[in-house]
């Protein structure tokens, strides 16, 4: 059976947004996939029950966020009308979807009043002028993939579904988040700042506003920064942090007299899901709490106050509940991604070991392959999306390793690599984002260099340093104020136990990642020369310009490096740099801005080292995940073509497939 190639972005359909129908038979999900000729990712809404054929819902290009009416007759979702996405509403009954709003920048996803009379949702509100000066009296008057905010904020808008009115709820110089009803129909909440120096110091609370207008009112106090709320049944529930916005981000219930922490022993950073940060809102099963929090590299799903019931070799990136009844996304390393529907029990059945299943028919470890073929620990999978994508192809699956760092420290890591090798060869670190993400060894969809590499003779090596999410508090606030100072040898020790081990060739080693990983990509470089080929993504050379160019700059220099940049910048050891470098940056990155791979290039260029700068036409920082496919694949090759360059397989070299 053939290996992966990178041509197989194409191939590759991921499931995520999953919608449970409110008779929790039957499941609304997306399906993400790479159209090559338009150079575009498509989605579609696809419909998928246990036994059934899944069957496509919407025929897209761009149809997105599934939201099901309370009685399951209508599903309002996302298309674009005229490049800006509008609420549409397809009958399930029969007939073609009608379009919903108007809005003149574009509509947020839907969420449906308890009555279903009315759909609130939150859409920038203002007047955008493309040519106008941009005048700035904060910090905030950009933000990554937007670019330019041009005195846009984002509010709350409340739609009569019968008769199309539209009414702006709040206003203001604040940004809502995403809406959450009251159960009686008559507020809505949301989370926001309205501090005026929120883009120096980090702040949020909780606010709920009438359904038809007027001041919003404030829950919550400066103890908690609220960074989401819901209404679930009668309760509210937020995330947020105490004090400071450094460490995990938890999950609170809101009483009379304050937040009260949920979980509050379970050292593990709650997940309500973000691009590049899998998980899912808080929700209720019947009538338990359930949530996402990151343990090790995985995702899972945990029950309140902290008992975990999907657990195992998996990633969870989306999750909806009715009744007893749980749909999720989860992806594995056979897989990156497919739907899964379970019944859940509140009646324990083990609880003997932290991977299996305390619920009824979810989630225990697969450790036999079955995910191969849809089913995780016992679960079917009503999608077969990678059997039928990827079919003829066969993944290498990456091992978990726990190395032991100078100081005492288990470092977790993963070795991907075709076990049927022996002796030294190439090697690739690979450093993660954030830095507070993490690696899992699961099938992504998007490191395609990783298996490809693989195939070709090489180990890839994937570490989660210090600062990592999935390990405590401890380990995840370990590096703050000392980026490059207490996690180089989390990333140098694992190398040195592969070389001693007879795995790694010393004299074949290479270096990459992106955004943080492309800050590491940089930095260790300049501590050693024992790296042939370096390709830092999405990179940080210089903190101290980082900190006034990037649209979170200034809190990332306040938060993370403790203020003290010029140490931990790699742009202050550059002269030490002597490995060949290709650098790869998205041309609109506000978050790491162009000009970070600007000045490496240029410092490296003038020391003579080898150096190439590929810059991505309207590439904003995630455009690796969710940019053009023909970037996609370009960036992917680059990886493996400068590492070939550099260092060959067994004395030859190699391009990319």
């Amino acid at each position: 059976m053939p290996r992966l190639s990178l041509s197989d972005l194409y191939r590759i359909a991921v499931p995520g947004d999953p919608r449970l129908h409110p008779g929790g038979s039957t499941v609304a999900y997306t399906v993400t996939t790479a159209d090559r000729e338009p150079d575009e990712n498509r989605s579609e809404i696809w419909l998928a029950a246990p036994g059934a054929e899944p069957r496509r819902l919407t025929g897209g290009p761009h149809d997105s966020c599934p939201r099901w009416s309370p009685e399951g007759r209508e599903l309002a979702f996302l298309r674009p009308v005229d490049g800006k996405p509008q609420i549409h509403l397809l009958p399930m009954d029969g007939g073609e979807p009608r379009v919903l709003t108007t809005a003149s920048l574009g509509a947020g996803a839907a969420v449906w009043s308890p009555d279903g009379s009315r759909i609130a949702y939150a859409a920038p509100s203002g007047d955008l002028d493309p040519h106008a000066p941009v005048v700035a009296d904060r910090l905030d008057y950009k933000a990554d993939g937007a670019g330019l905010l041009r005195g846009l904020t984002t509010h709350l808008f409340v739609l009569e579904v019968a008769t199309g009115e539209t009414r702006q709820i709040t206003s203001g110089d604040f940004h809502t988040g995403e809406p959450s009803w009251s159960p009686d129909g008559r507020r809505l909440a949301f989370a926001t700042s309205m501090e005026p120096d929120r883009d120096l110091v980090v702040s949020g609370a909780a606010y709920s506003v009438d359904a038809s207008g007027g001041e919003p009112e404030r829950l919550t106090d400066a103890g908690v920064i609220c960074t989401g709320v819901w209404w679930l049944g009668e309760r509210l529930l937020i995330t947020g942090y105490v004090g400071a916005p450094v460490g995990h981000t938890r999950l609170f219930s809101l009483e009379a007299d304050g937040p009260v922490e949920i979980g509050a022993g379970l050292d593990r950073n709650v997940m309500p899901g973000a691009p590049g940060y899998p998980g899912a809102a808080p929700q209720l099963a019947g009538d338990e709490l359930i949530f996402c929090a990151r343990d090790g590299g995985f995702t899972h799903l945990y029950r309140a106050p902290g008992e975990k019931i999907i657990g195992g070799d998996q990633v969870i990136s989306g999750v909806s509940a009715v009744g007893s009844r749980i749909a999720y996304v989860a992806a594995t390393p056979y897989s990156a991604g497919e739907v899964y529907l379970a019944d859940f029990t509140a009646d324990r059945t083990d609880t003997s070991s932290e991977d299996i299943s305390v619920v009824s028919g979810v989630i225990a470890p697969d450790t036999t392959g079955g995910a191969s073929a849809g089913v995780t620990g016992g679960v079917p999978a009503v999608t077969k999306l990678s059997a039928y994508a990827l079919a003829d192809v066969e993944l290498f699956t990456p091992r978990s390793r726990t190395f032991t760092a100078p100081d005492g420290t288990p470092v977790e890591a993963f070795v991907l690599r075709d076990e049927s090798l022996t002796g030294p060869g190439p090697l690739l670190l690979d450093a993660h984002g954030g830095p507070h993400n993490a690696w899992a060894p699961v099938f992504d969809g998007v490191h395609l260099y990783h298996q490809a590499l693989a195939a070709r003779g090489w180990t890839v090596l994937t570490v989660n340093p210090r600062g990592s999410d999935g390990y405590g508090e401890a380990f995840y606030t370990a590096a703050l104020g000392a980026w490059g100072i207490a996690d180089t040898d989390d990333f140098l020790n694992p190398i040195d136990a592969l070389v001693a081990e007879g795995v790694a060739d010393p004299d074949r080693l290479a270096v990459t990642g992106y955004s943080y990983g492309g800050y590491m990509s940089c930095w260790l470089p300049t501590r050693t020369d024992r790296f042939k080929a370096a390709i830092p993504g999405g990179c940080v050379s210089d903190l101290a310009s980082m900190a006034g160019t990037s649209d979170a700059g200034h809190l990332l220099k306040v938060y993370e490096c403790g203020g003290d940049v010029e140490k931990q910048s790699p742009m202050s050891h550059v002269a030490q740099v002597t490995t060949p470098t290709l650098i790869l940056h998205g041309d609109s990155d506000d978050r790491c801005p162009v000009g970070q791979a600007e000045q490496w290039f240029a410092a490296l260029r003038e020391q003579g080292v080898p150096v190439q700068l590929v810059r991505y036409p309207g590439g904003s920082h995630l455009f690796i995940l969710n940019g053009r496919p023909s970037h996609r694949v370009d960036y992917n090759e680059r990886v493996i073509k400068w590492l070939e360059q550099w260092i060959p397989v067994d004395g030859t070299s190699a391009s990319a497939s």
